[in-house]
């Protein structure tokens, strides 16, 4: 088990983008940085980078790499008690993140938002 602890988490989760990109992951499952950036209406890529680096650096979330794309999940190996927290999150206020998954929706499914925004 990872060894983030209680206060790390938190503090990740303490900011606006961090969360709602955490829940959509939570969702979705997997979402490359452009997908992102339409979801979350944001003209700056490295802005939404900044965070996503922020997440993976305390183990929140994890990537892989596809030609030059990168895409992230929620870390499997993220302890259950914080996976719990981020989906109780999205069940309990799907609210939260409704504007951005239309945003996201609005792109297409995969794997066509992805030929989309992805090559």
């Amino acid at each position: 088990m990872m060894q983030l602890s209680p206060l790390q988490f938190y503090k990740s989760l303490a900011d606006e983008i961090r969360l709602k990109t955490l829940a959509m992951l939570m969702l979705e499952g997997e979402l490359c940085v452009c997908e992102l950036m339409v979801a979350l209406e944001q003209d700056s890529q490295p802005k939404v980078s900044r965070h996503l680096a922020q997440l993976k650096k305390a183990e929140i979330v994890c990537d892989r790499k596809q030609k030059q794309w990168v895409f992230y999940s929620i870390n499997p190996r993220l302890q259950p008690w914080m996976k719990a927290v981020i989906e109780a999150t999205v069940v309990n206020q799907p609210e939260y993140i409704e504007v951005e998954l239309g945003r996201l929706n609005m792109m297409g499914e995969r794997p066509t938002r992805m030929v989309a925004c992805c090559n």
